[in-house]
């Protein structure tokens, strides 16, 4: 028999990416990524920098563009290889990414009379121009839907679906008012795909909904009409367009229409999986389960952990959502993450500039502060320069650089930076144990991870635990090519396609003894900073953070009196 082959598109916040994979043993065969056209770098910019948009068109085009050139480079790297052998189609995206749609389940961003309305256009995940209404929707729920806020971390974000929604409907009426519905990113595509746009055909996946619109079934789906209502009247009439039933990523949405096997060169009727969130199916090909914490660190992190459905789960505030089937089916569904991490980088790199080109280069900064010593520094960062994602869910929080003196090197402040994510990173694991969820290993992935060793190898020393890395530099596409492979029935079940298809890179990151103990010291003034500005409950006396600074500062350089 001749092998079969199956396509993970990868929609991330600056491009797509389409991989092709042998369902038989995960071989990445085939690959293209093409940078959405719209925007800056793919986002779609205003004066107001809590604003961040897409243009849909870029979705679709990306679709047709990376699956031709992956089959082209598919049938370069592998003799015999033809198009037919591709079995079936997975999706994965960014999220929450709403856009609103037609009656007939068409962006409203393609007619044009809203070409150009910025609310038209499908709201970013790193949208935050909702707070106002998020903290209104936390706010009701906590007066009236406990058990909403219950499964979502005890926090409704600024991020996610009906946050981004309400505001539209308050400062873009017209838009709102023309929306039939609104779409995740993640449900649209594979409904694209397939021809199954149109609302009464539509599938909605149960990671988008769970995890950012506090869909579920043990309420009825999505939240109550009566709920919804008090917010505005509008979002009630809203949820009676809204799918009923949302579903696992073992289940297909449909076939690959003609159409879009003409434009594609694919073959049509093959299957296109329930879509996910970029994380989630990061995840799946990282080979998560029980036990593992899989962190997929690039622009964001997110941080994902699955739990039996069938053995009692604690609520664990501050998460993204306690989701049953999220992101493996039989199993809840757990998502934490932090909302900046390479972007922090990127932001000292790229807006500060410091020493020019050549010596603020990533690439520098890593090598010198590389050099330096735990503690060495004598700085302190909190990584909320995107605000925080867990466990304070507060996108009005800020970043902070403490410590810096007249003789602060560009390295040592990189390196601080780096070290703030690593505590963050230490904070989600905490509240995951605190709460009874065992963190028995950790498998990174993504750019960051892949490409930084001194990243690794710091967030190994600062949480004292070996930092272990996929096999896949793809995870994300190569998770949702796994969804593909299981609704074509290559592979029964999830398990079997993690065994046949994921693995692990050989080097391990292991803690270095004497950097942990150092950074025992520093975590627990990062702890007083997260505590003293990020809650209301915090009261003492920051009086000691500086003096400890400076103490643990010299001890590392040697230095005595």
């Amino acid at each position: 028999m001749s092998a079969t082959y199956t396509i993970g598109l990868d929609y991330g916040t600056n491009s797509v990416r389409a991989l092709i994979v042998n369902t038989a043993n995960g071989r990445e065969v085939g690959t293209a990524v093409w940078e959405y056209e719209h925007g800056t770098q793919g986002v779609i910019l205003s004066r107001d920098p809590n604003l961040a948009r897409q243009h849909p068109a870029d979705y679709l085009k990306g679709a047709e563009i990376t699956i031709r050139r992956a089959l082209s480079e598919a049938k370069r790297n592998l003799r015999g290889f033809k198009p037919d052998q591709v079995v079936g189609i997975g999706v994965d995206t960014t999220g929450s990414t709403p856009l609103p749609v037609d009656a007939e389940g068409q962006p409203l961003a393609f007619q044009k009379k809203f070409a150009k309305n910025l609310a038209a256009m499908a709201w970013l995940w790193k949208d935050h121009t909702s707070v106002a209404e998020a903290e209104q929707i936390t706010a009701l729920a906590r007066e009236i839907r406990p058990h909403y806020l219950a499964k979502c971390g005890g926090t409704y974000s600024s991020e996610w679906f009906f946050s981004k929604i309400l505001h539209c409907l308050r400062t873009a009426p017209e838009v709102f008012e023309a929306a039939y519905t609104w779409v995740e990113l993640a449900d649209y595509v594979p409904a694209a795909l397939t021809g199954t746009e149109h609302p009464d055909r539509l599938t909605v996946g149960i990671c988008a909904a769970g995890h950012k619109a506090m869909y579920n079934e043990a309420w009825g789906g999505y939240p109550d009409a009566e709920f919804l209502g008090r917010l505005d009247p509008a979002l009630a009439e809203l949820r009676h367009r809204l799918r009923s039933k949302a579903y696992t990523i073992d289940r297909a949405v449909g076939t690959l229409t003609q159409a879009w096997a003409k434009r594609t060169g694919l073959r049509a009727g093959i299957p296109v999986a329930v879509g996910a969130f970029d994380a989630h199916l990061g995840a799946v090909g990282s080979g998560i389960k029980p036990g593992t914490l899989v962190k997929i660190i690039g622009t964001s992190t997110c941080d994902m952990m699955v739990a039996p459905l069938d053995q009692p789960l604690a609520d664990i505030p501050g998460l993204c959502g306690i989701v049953p089937g999220s992101i493996l089916p039989g199993y809840y569904g757990l998502e934490a993450g932090q909302s900046a991490v390479g972007d922090i980088f990127n932001w000292f790199v790229n807006y500060l500039q410091p020493g020019g080109s050549k010596l603020g280069s990533h690439e520098a900064l890593t090598r010198d502060a590389a050099r330096l010593k735990p503690g060495e520094s004598g700085l302190l960062a909190l990584d909320w320069n995107n605000g925080n994602r867990t466990i304070l869910v507060d996108q009005r929080l800020t970043g902070l650089l403490l410590g810096q003196t007249l003789y602060t090197t560009p390295a040592e402040i990189y390196r601080a930076l780096i070290e703030a994510t690593a505590y963050g990173a230490l904070a989600i694991i905490n509240r995951f144990e605190e709460y009874g969820v065992k963190v028995e290993q950790i498998i990174n992935c993504g750019g960051i991870a892949e490409k930084n060793p001194l990243v690794m190898q710091i967030y190994a020393d600062v949480t004292g635990r070996p930092m272990k890395i996929s096999r896949s530099a793809q995870t994300c596409a190569l998770g949702a090519a796994m969804a593909g492979a299981v609704v074509a029935g290559v592979h029964k079940d999830y398990a079997s396609a993690q065994k046949a298809m994921t693995g692990l890179k050989p080097r391990v990151f292991r803690p270095n003894p004497a950097a942990h103990e150092v950074y025992q010291k520093l975590y627990p003034l990062y702890r007083t900073l997260h505590d003293a500005f990020g809650t209301r409950e915090w009261s003492g006396n920051l009086y000691h953070v500086m003096k400890t600074l400076l103490e643990i500062r010299n001890r590392a350089r040697g230095v005595t009196g």
